[in-house]
């Protein structure tokens, strides 16, 4: 029989590293110990890496004498540390401690499961807590419950919601943010009433596969609270909750710690005949206990069983077992440790990416009639129903366009963009005024009486910038006030939206403008008009100025009707 190959197990257990050449150290043993820097072996063929190295001298080398900061190579642990091998006395605690806290935050969609519910009544719950969890994605509870309560006396059934537009839906969506979300809700709806005879998937796998923007967590979420299914989590907090239980300290986003999480995840709910009030436990536990920042592990009921709560104590990763483990089943995926360590060094924080900067060039176009009227009218364009901010009203706006755009080549772009947004377009020509102040009128020369039939542009007035931040992206709007008179009693009539304002493919056909640009930019005049894409997709309307603010529109656009308004102040 071969035996296999065990790790030593001395006493060096602290292995830090010199994160410039990527070789790894050890300290000298005990019984050799000289004043001498560590003794230097090959690199390591692991993923472990270090900060910097431990020290030059043996006292260095004890945990005790160890600067913070400093990252050492975890505890060799083999890889059932990151398993639950038996869920039940992790399950009877949790559920213990879940029955005294699920009514204490007031969430209107939490109910117990009711077995004796028909596919009629489960079909309604599920319904129920889709809308919570779409709603409840990167949004905090207390935010969601007035929302989620103005929903549901609007659409209280999905047929409800499916019979809706998405004007009306984005309505009630307005301020939530992220309004995509509303979106797919809606197409979910119209999907499930036109294709699933109105009732939402009762399993996990076709709930993921079938209803639009709906993922594994969602499904599982969905399922096991509404259909009772043994199905697992993984949102946010249950992958903090799970990752200082398991004690996973491995890149967070990586495919295999997430197998890892999901397994456990898998483990607490098999076998339970409370699936849905388990999973919202680990999600409330998560949320309220295990925290990002000063977790209450005193109140925890998963204390005893949390392996980040003994690395807390130890500095090191360890199963609780007394022997090393053999090397066929160590970890390979964990990180090197801060030191010191606590619960809150897991999970591994992530490398977060830096939002890509953006400018947009918003142009806030006015319309007054002539005469004496004191009507004031502006025009709103609707973005595509896919992708950021789908469904919204936004000021006729030039996206991304480059950082180093002049006043010269930002002056010509109303003009191009009306020229795609109106059957009669305005006079193209402006002039700027000479004046140095940023903030400087550009003023339209008058037109002459063939013109008369026309609204023409009178006025362009920088109104400065406004920055407004996603997830992902860094947007700066840079905001300019442009004001169109003349032309009939009402407001300009616009052009009937093409094909893609309906999500289909853009013309071959574009505007004269647009052309033009387009052969400017393939000559590397980067400053030049950009091309007029925005309005050429999106459908338009004039709204009066009071009703601007009450229109579907984001945050973001409502900074920039703030900013604009103070021109008028």
């Amino acid at each position: 029989m071969v035996k296999k190959r065990r790790l030593s197990s001395s006493s060096d257990e602290f292995v830090a590293s010199d994160g410039s050449a990527n070789d790894t150290y050890q300290p000298v043993p005990n019984s050799s110990r000289k004043r001498q820097g560590p003794k230097k072996l090959k690199p390591s063929s692991s993923r472990r890496r270090a900060t910097r190295t431990a020290g030059k001298d043996d006292a260095s080398d004890t945990p005790g004498n160890i600067d913070p900061g400093v990252a050492y190579q975890a505890l060799p642990h083999g890889v059932s540390t990151h398993a639950i091998s038996d869920a039940k006395p992790l399950r009877k605690s949790l559920l213990e401690w879940y029955a005294n806290v699920h009514e204490t935050r007031g969430m209107p969609w939490r109910k117990p499961y009711d077995p004796a519910l028909g596919p009629e009544e489960r079909s309604q719950r599920a319904y129920e807590v889709w809308i919570s969890e779409i709603m409840l994605q990167q949004t905090q509870v207390a935010t969601v419950i007035p929302y989620y309560n103005a929903w549901m006396t609007k659409f209280p059934t999905i047929r409800h919601l499916a019979a809706s537009d998405i004007d009306t839906v984005n309505g009630l969506w307005k301020g939530l943010g992220y309004y995509s979300r509303a979106a797919r809700l809606l197409s979910g709806a119209k999907k499930v009433v036109d294709e699933l005879g109105g009732r939402l998937p009762n399993n996990a796998k076709d709930m993921e596969s079938k209803i639009p923007g709906v993922g594994r967590y969602s499904a599982g979420a969905i399922c096991s609270i509404a259909y009772n299914e043994c199905v697992p989590v993984l949102d946010g907090n249950v992958h903090r909750l799970l990752s200082r239980v398991l004690a996973l300290h491995a890149p967070p986003k990586a495919k295999q710690s997430l197998d890892i999480l999901w397994a456990g995840a898998t483990s607490m709910v098999e076998g339970s005949d409370r699936p849905g009030d388990l999973n919202q436990a680990l999600i409330e536990l998560g949320s309220t206990v295990c925290k990002v920042r000063d977790p209450s592990c005193t109140t925890c009921p998963l204390r005893q069983w949390c392996r980040a709560h003994t690395c807390q104590n130890a500095n090191k990763i360890t199963s609780g077992a007394n022997d090393v483990p053999d090397i066929e089943e160590l970890c390979s995926l964990c990180e090197p440790l801060p030191y010191p360590a606590n619960v809150t060094s897991f999970p591994m924080k992530a490398e977060r990416k830096k939002a890509r900067e953006e400018l947009d060039i918003v142009n806030v176009i006015e319309w007054r009639p002539s005469g004496n009227s004191d009507d004031r009218w502006f025009l709103l364009i609707r973005r595509p129903e896919g992708g950021l901010l789908a469904g919204l009203h936004e000021f006729p706006t030039e996206p991304d366009v480059p950082m180093t755009i002049t006043p010269t080549a930002m002056s010509v772009i109303p003009a191009a963009l009306l020229s795609s947004l109106l059957i009669k377009p305005p006079r193209s020509g402006v002039e700027r005024g000479h004046s140095s102040d940023e903030r400087s009128t550009i003023s339209v020369p008058s037109v002459g009486p063939s013109e008369n039939d026309k609204s023409r542009i009178v006025k362009i007035r920088p109104a400065g910038d406004v920055v407004h931040v996603f997830s992902h992206i860094r947007k700066t709007y840079r905001v300019q006030w442009v004001l169109l008179e003349g032309g009939d009693s009402s407001p300009p009539p616009l052009v009937t939206p093409n094909l893609e304002a309906k999500g289909e493919s853009l013309p071959k056909s574009r505007s004269k403008a647009s052309k033009a640009s387009k052969q400017s930019n393939s000559r590397g005049k980067n400053n030049s008009m950009p091309h007029a894409s925005s309005a050429t997709v999106s459908q338009g309307m004039w709204v009066l100025m009071d009703d601007v603010p009450r229109a579907n529109i984001g945050t973001g656009v409502m900074k920039v009707w703030k900013q604009v308004s103070t021109l008028w102040d």
